[in-house]
């Protein structure tokens, strides 16, 4: 069975095919190469709902989006919905990453929890709409760190990790990503939707 993954951005859509390999071998993510529509909406399910009705009117295939981001509690869960415009309208990761370090340079390690979001939306041809979120619980780092992942992935250190060994998203291997990830949790959420497909 083939979904089409409502997004232009080449590292969700493979991180999605490691996700969905793992635990639905039977499924084809593919690629979308439509026209992106504006996602005007205030919440990460507003803009996921958006980009997955645009996919799937214009596949004809059930469509799957995700509308992602690092949420930081002392900044009021911003820059969330904003975390790929944070620096400005460009989307550049390297921009956005450097100005939320400089905006929390004097907050101290207790008071930097923070978590990383995903909302998948899923939208059939028929109409059929369904909504999960998966949240990747953590805090952040003083500094970038490793060289994986990408995004916000090098300031990331999730929660659950061995005292005195901790490590960004950044030093992870692929396959710990995607098996401990917001998008990776937000999917177990999607499988009996999909199956019911």
């Amino acid at each position: 069975m083939k979904v089409v993954l409502a997004t232009h951005n080449e590292h969700k859509v493979a991180e999605f095919q490691q996700i969905v390999a793992a635990t639905r071998p039977d499924l084809e993510v593919v690629g979308y190469d439509g026209p992106e529509p504006v996602e005007d909406g205030v919440t990460f399910a507003e803009n996921a709902l958006i980009k997955a009705r645009a996919a799937a009117l214009h596949t004809g295939l059930a469509a799957l989006a995700d509308d992602s981001g690092i949420c930081v509690d002392v900044l009021g869960g911003a820059p969330g919905v904003f975390s790929a415009y944070w620096a400005g309208h460009k989307k550049d990761a390297a921009a956005n990453l450097e100005l939320l370090l400089d905006q929390l340079h004097d907050v101290a390690d207790p008071h930097r929890t923070a978590h990383f979001t995903s909302t998948i939306a899923l939208v059939t041809p028929e109409g059929a709409e369904h909504v999960v979120v998966g949240n990747w619980p953590g805090r952040l780092a003083t500094e970038a760190s490793g060289g994986g992942g990408f995004g916000y992935d090098p300031i990331f250190i999730p929660d659950g990790q061995p005292e005195g060994a901790e490590r960004t998203v950044g030093e992870f291997t692929g396959g710990e990503k995607q098996s401990q990830s917001h998008r990776a949790r937000a999917f177990a959420e999607l499988v009996p939707l999909l199956a019911a497909l």
